[in-house]
């Protein structure tokens, strides 16, 4: 493979992972302007053909839904080219592979969108598209960086340590976790199964009786929201009592980098990146109960949630001990 065709492709597989992380915002949008079935039919858009749709309709949830679908189906079209690139172009069969998995797993997201409207919302469809999105930006990322100069560079020059590997590796999965538990919480309408904070129905500590349920769901009602459950408040408290392991993950990395012998400036300045997120994330999550779950800082949340893991995820990458 030319030089050229090399940059170009390695360019090429940098906007897939930037589309992606549109993808996943405004995915969110979707459902936090609960507008996943404002388009009630797939994969058509009210009888029309998804790309002939008139733009003058597109307003309300509509917008968001639509647009959320042609995203996707540029993201699909953009895997594609670059599954069939790499094919054509790329000696490395590992790399090779992945770029297939990538084009599975891109169908698979788009089967499961439609089966999430088709289903009319189920948890775990809608749940299992959302952790699928994550995993799918981890292998665009995976792939971007193995077409990158960094990738041959690290390699020839044997790069990387294995103690922030292994302490990077653990703070992702963390971060996974975390994921699963907010797509969960999300899709089974549990953000708000605790609307307060740091206290739990005014409790310090957390009391699921039916006092408690029965107060949680007298506010909900003043907001016209419907009444919860047990499960609710469980994964509510499970993702809110969670991010504090992600929180101490992040520091032991951040402690770990800081004491390591091996020095590496782009490892520090993920690392940074790492920390710093994951404070906003924090806030953001502290601002979604106190806005009621608002559009913009909901979404804002799962956005820096699929930053929080991506950045994770890089410095794992760079930091593989390529010696070894």
């Amino acid at each position: 493979m030319s030089n050229l065709t090399s940059k170009t492709l390695s360019y090429f597989s940098k906007i897939l992972s930037i589309a992606v992380f549109c993808l996943i915002f405004m995915g969110a949008l979707v459902t936090s302007n609960d507008a996943g079935l404002a388009v009630p039919d797939w994969p058509n858009t009210f009888g029309h053909n998804m790309f002939l749709y008139p733009p003058s309709k597109w307003v309300g949830g509509i917008f968001y839904e639509h647009v959320h679908r042609l995203i996707a189906s540029g993201v699909g079209l953009l895997t594609l080219i670059l599954t069939i690139w790499i094919l054509k172009k790329e000696p490395r069969k590992w790399l090779r592979i992945t770029s297939l998995s990538a084009l599975g797993a891109v169908i698979l997201q788009g089967i499961l969108g439609g089966l999430t409207v088709r289903y009319q919302l189920p948890v775990a469809i809608s749940s299992f598209h959302a952790v699928l999105a994550q995993s799918f930006l981890c292998l665009t990322i995976f792939i971007a960086y193995a077409l990158s100069e960094e990738f041959l560079k690290r390699k020839a020059n044997q790069a990387g340590d294995k103690k922030i590997f292994r302490v990077g590796v653990f703070a992702t999965i963390l971060i996974f976790i975390q994921l699963i538990f907010g797509a969960v919480m999300r899709h089974s309408g549990a953000g708000l199964a605790v609307p307060d904070f740091p206290t739990v129905a005014g409790n310090w500590i957390p009391d699921l009786s039916t006092n408690t349920i029965e107060t949680i769901n007298s506010f909900r009602n003043s907001l016209n929201l419907y009444p919860i459950s047990e499960w609710h408040i469980i994964i509510h408290l499970l993702h809110r009592y969670f991010a504090f392991c992600v929180i101490v993950g992040v520091i032991y990395l951040f402690i770990s980098v800081g004491k390591s012998r091996y020095k590496d400036s782009i490892i520090n300045k993920l690392t940074g990146l790492i920390f710093s997120v994951v404070i906003v994330q924090f806030l953001l999550g502290i601002n979604v109960l106190f806005t009621i779950r608002s559009p913009i800082p909901t979404s804002l949340h799962v956005l820096c949630g699929a930053l929080l893991l991506a950045f994770s995820f890089t410095l794992c990458l760079f930091a593989y001990p390529h010696s070894e």
